[in-house]
């Protein structure tokens, strides 16, 4: 039996803000987008629209290391993972073939089927690892404040 979900005016206004970034949200950042522009959805409609459309695949999801849900429409519906900018949230779309052939190898050397998994990979992206390092460059100087 397949669910039919009702498109909302809510989970349209949502949709419409997640179009309008390529980065991973939070509910609360979405809820303050939506908020200044106009909107009267409240902060418990957002994340129950938040985890439905997530648990339907319409959404991807990360969880940061505090244990807070990021959300992002991804332009990929197939299978795929992420590397995530830890400092500014920059996210990019990647495939793992790797990845997919060592899960269902794990997955099938101890009896599991109907495998799901999620990968998100934390680093820093050029841009902010390049001004790390200036930031610590400008810091060792002779005579830099710190």
């Amino acid at each position: 039996m397949v669910v039919q979900r009702r498109n909302t005016t809510q989970r349209t206004e949502i949709l419409h803000v997640l179009r309008g970034t390529d980065e991973f949200i939070t509910a609360q950042d979405l809820h303050a987008a939506l908020r200044t522009g106009g909107s009267g959805i409240g902060l418990a409609t957002v994340y129950r629209a938040l985890q439905d459309m997530a648990g339907a695949g319409d959404l991807d999801t990360v969880r940061k290391d505090s244990g807070e849900v990021l959300y992002r429409q991804c332009a990929d519906s197939r299978h795929h993972h992420h590397l995530v900018c830890r400092h500014c949230g920059r996210t990019e779309e990647v495939e793992a073939p790797n990845v997919e052939k060592w899960a269902r190898s794990v997955a099938a050397d101890h009896g599991f089927v109907d495998l799901d998994h999620e990968l998100e990979l934390f680093g820093l992206c050029p841009q902010c690892a390049d001004e790390r390092t200036a930031a610590r460059n400008d810091a060792a100087q002779p005579g830099a404040a710190g």
